[in-house]
């Protein structure tokens, strides 16, 4: 076997642990992976574990013991946070993206791969210290917020969909009243989606009255499984009722006027959620 150089190494470790965040990796493995001394090894990840830290890019966490190792943990700093929230709000200022009836078009921001990147290691920040097992989404504009914040995480993604399909196999279903309509809708998820007392993360591109965000909680409750966290990418302006409480939000509508064209955003309140975890 080639015996790696030291730059190699570097360059080699740092690409694997970046595609490999929150998986438990030992010593032992890179010291096969590159034919060298754990001691040399050690010394590599301090260095990696360094240049993490001071680029904000995230943390090298250490675990003890012999069956311990190296884990990536992706974080954002929070200025960075802060300027990707300005530019979030920025973009659904544009009058360009409103609909009628006061939607807004958000598939350019959704479709922006490398954008999405980013709002997914913004989300993996805020729920970096919790245990979680699986992404929920419903389909289909929070398929890309949902792989986006998964891929950060390490986990799998569970999509929700209002039709039954015969390729996804048994199927379990829900009515649930939407938050806005006040209409009754079903939703339903795939038996072998998800494991039963999984730990999930609910996300959605857009909450109204948080209908849709409601309904999948219940939907998990099926499945015995425990809501960590729910994380919204823009959330409307105030409603009467809002039917969750505990969310996580990116950016908030403060505005949307459709007779002036105008539409404000604002962040959400996702940099005091920052805050505390810091």
């Amino acid at each position: 076997m080639k015996k790696w150089k030291r730059s190699g190494r570097l360059v080699d470790m740092t690409h694997f642990l970046k595609e490999h965040p929150h998986q438990l990796v030992s010593l032992s493995y890179f010291s096969d992976r590159y034919d060298s001394a754990k001691s040399s090894i050690s010394e590599d990840l301090t260095i990696v574990k360094e240049v993490f830290e001071e680029q904000g890019i995230g943390s090298l966490l250490t675990v003890a013991g012999a069956s311990g190792g190296v884990k990536y943990i992706p974080k954002i700093q929070g200025a960075e946070a802060a300027d990707l929230v300005q530019n979030i709000c920025e973009k659904l200022e544009d009058k360009e993206r409103l609909l009628p009836g006061g939607y807004l078009y958000m598939m350019d921001i959704l479709g922006k791969p490398q954008l999405m990147k980013e709002i997914g290691r913004l989300f993996a920040t805020v729920f970096a210290g919790q245990k979680i097992d699986s992404v929920m989404t419903v389909a289909m504009k929070g398929i890309p917020l949902a792989y986006a914040i998964a891929s950060h995480l390490n986990v799998p993604v569970s999509v929700v969909r209002r039709d039954h399909r015969v390729t996804e196999g048994s199927m379990v279903s829900i009515n649930y009243v939407s938050g806005s309509a006040k209409r009754i809708q079903t939703m339903s998820l795939a038996r072998r989606s998800l494991q039963e007392g999984a730990r999930v993360l609910i996300v959605d591109d857009f909450m109204k009255a948080g209908g849709t965000a409601r309904g999948m909680m219940d939907l998990l409750s099926e499945f015995k499984a425990e809501v960590v966290g729910i994380g919204v990418l823009v959330e409307a302006e105030d409603v009467e009722e809002r039917l969750v409480d505990d969310y996580v939000s990116i950016a908030r509508l403060a505005d949307v006027n459709n007779q002036q064209k105008q539409v404000k955003a604002e962040p959400g309140n996702i940099m005091n959620k920052l805050t505390m975890e810091e």
